[in-house]
Parts: C-alpha cells; structure tokens; sequence
C-alpha cells in the first residue's frame, strides 16, 4: 500500500477504502469502518455480501447490490481465470451461496471504476443513500480507492456527520 494512500485515507472526512482486483479491502478509514464493520483490512467484499448476513441487511436492493459487485469482479480479473485466489474465491462462493452461483452463471461484466448510487440501511442511523466512487489507483494492478460520498445539503449529509460522531466518540471511549 503506498504511504500517501493511507495518509489520504487518514485525512478524508468521508468512508473511504483501498480494494484490490480480487475485492480484498486493503485499507480502510475509521468513517468506513463505521459505515460497515466489515470494512477492514483483510476483509473481502464478495464474501461479506454473499456470506455476511450482517452486511447483506444493509443493502436493501440486495440481489441488484450484489450483480453489480460480481459484475465488476468478473470485469477486475479479466482472462486470469487460472489464477488460484480466484478459483478459491470463485469455489467458495459458488459452493456457499446460491446467489452467488446465479450471478456468476449470467457471465456479465461490469465496469468496475465510476460513480453509482448505493443505498444502504446503517443500524445506527437509518437510510442512506450515498454516492460510491471508484477510483483506479495509477501504477498498481487495478487497485481502487472507492470513496462514498452524499449529494451536499442532502439527509445523507447529515447521517453521515452524525455516523461520524458516533465513531469519533466509541474510538474516544477505548
């Protein structure tokens, strides 16, 4: 992980993570962690929404959260199918869940990088609905800044500050 990407992560007021190619999150702000536990080095995004029902109570459009997520997956690893984390990855999620098998047996691709609208149901602070950035890191192999972000003045503005505070405050608290 290059040292201004968590200097840059450390400063943004905003959730924000470092994904790799295989969905890994490499690195995570305090904001994003707040935003989903799940949220942390060392996790993986496709298991937390396939496996995790934690996290897939959070996606109200769940099914629609999830193509998209292997849609862009399938696009992050391209030919490399003999690549072994991707068949283990692959594996294990065909073999554990059924959504998953659905979703991969489709063969769509998605673009991994842009801006989407996400909605998420936070159990702290209710619905958001907040913009999801996906920034491709120059210099790596598709290693993405993925930022979420509300429109400005808007009730996930004020969501958002208020998830802020509560993690500001439970960090404060340790």
């Amino acid at each position: 992980m290059p040292p201004g990407i968590l200097k840059l992560l450390s400063l943004l007021d905003l959730p924000a993570f470092v994904e790799g190619r295989y969905l890994d999150v490499l690195a995570a702000n305090p904001l994003a962690t707040a935003l989903s536990p799940r949220l942390v080095a060392g996790g993986n995004r496709l298991r937390d929404v396939f496996l995790d029902p934690a996290e897939q109570a959070m996606f109200p459009q769940q099914e629609r959260a999830a193509a998209a997520l292997v849609a862009g997956f399938r696009e992050s690893v391209g030919t490399d199918v003999d690549d072994p984390r991707f068949i283990e990855l692959v594996g294990e999620l065909s073999l554990a869940s059924p959504l998953f098998r659905e979703l991969w047996a489709r063969h769509d691709v998605g673009v991994l990088s842009g801006s989407v609208s996400v909605q998420i149901d936070h159990p702290q602070v209710g619905q958001l609905v907040l913009n999801r950035e996906k920034l491709l890191l120059s210099g790596s192999d598709r290693v993405m800044l993925v930022i979420y972000h509300p429109d400005a003045g808007s009730d996930a503005a004020e969501k958002l500050r208020m998830l802020a505070s509560l993690a500001s405050r439970a960090t404060l608290d340790r």
